[in-house]
C-alpha cells in the first residue's frame, strides 16, 4: 500500500473499521509518521463524540436514519425563515440610511432658512464659488448648515471650523463632480462663540472660500 493511501486510512483505523490486514499495515506506518500519529490524536475526539451520540440514541432507532420528508421541510423552512428575516434587517438598514441622505439637504436647508440662527457669508472665495452658512448652538458644539457653489471637479472639499485660538475642527467633507450647488448639514465640536471663522477647502490644502459672521 502507498504512503498516500496510508495517510488516508487515519480516520478508518480510528473508527476501528479497517480489516485486520490493513489495521497490521496502518500500525507499521504509524510507527514512523509523526503526521498520522498527529491526526490520529486530532481524530480521538471525534470518535469520542460520535461513540457518545450512539449511547444516547434510543434502542431500535438508527442513528444514521433518512430524515423523513416531514423533518426536511421542516429545516427547509426554518432556514428560509432566517434568511427572510435577514434580508428584511438589511433592507431595514438600507431604507434608514437613504432617508438620512435624502433628509441631509432639507434639514440644511431648514436651518439656513431659520430667521434666528446666525448666518455667515464668504468674505472671500476663489473665482466661481459662492458659499453661506447658517450655525446654531448645540448640545455637541455647533449645528452647521452649508450651501456651496462654482467648485470646479472632480474634487474633494473639506467645510473646518477655525477657532479663535487656531484650532480647527472638520465639520463635513464631500466629493465635487461638478460646479452644482451643493448643501448639507455637519457638525462642530467647537461651540459657536469660540468659533472665529469657516473654511471650505480642498483636499490638498488650497482655500476655496472664507466664511464669517454677517453683520
Amino acid at each position: 500500500m502507498r504512503p498516500l493511501e496510508l495517510h488516508r486510512d487515519v480516520g478508518a483505523y480510528a473508527l476501528g473499521v479497517l480489516g485486520v490486514a490493513e489495521t497490521f499495515r496502518f500500525e507499521e506506518h504509524l510507527a514512523g509518521c509523526a503526521h498520522c500519529a498527529r491526526l490520529l490524536e486530532e481524530l480521538g475526539s471525534v470518535e469520542a463524540l460520535l461513540a457518545a451520540y450512539a449511547r444516547w440514541t434510543p434502542p431500535g432507532v438508527d442513528p444514521v436514519a433518512t430524515p423523513s420528508p416531514g423533518l426536511l421541510h421542516s429545516a427547509l423552512g426554518a432556514v428560509g425563515d432566517r434568511l427572510r428575516a435577514r434580508r428584511r434587517r438589511r433592507l431595514g438598514l438600507l431604507v434608514a440610511a437613504a432617508a438620512l441622505v435624502a433628509g441631509a439637504p432639507f434639514a440644511a436647508l431648514e436651518l439656513m432658512a431659520d430667521p434666528a440662527t446666525p448666518h455667515w457669508t464668504a468674505t472671500a472665495a476663489a473665482p466661481g464659488v459662492t458659499a453661506t452658512l447658517a450655525a446654531a448652538p448645540a448640545g455637541f458644539g455647533t449645528d452647521v448648515g452649508l450651501d456651496v457653489g462654482g467648485v470646479r471637479g472632480p474634487a474633494v472639499c473639506t467645510l473646518v471650523a477655525v477657532g479663535r485660538g487656531g484650532e480647527e475642527d472638520t465639520v463635513a467633507t464631500w466629493a465635487v463632480r461638478d460646479a452644482a450647488q451643493v448643501t448639507m448639514r455637519g457638525a462642530a465640536a467647537l461651540a459657536p462663540a469660540d468659533i472665529s471663522r469657516f473654511e471650505v477647502r480642498t483636499r490638498d490644502g488650497a482655500r476655496l472660500a472664507t466664511l464669517t459672521r454677517s453683520g
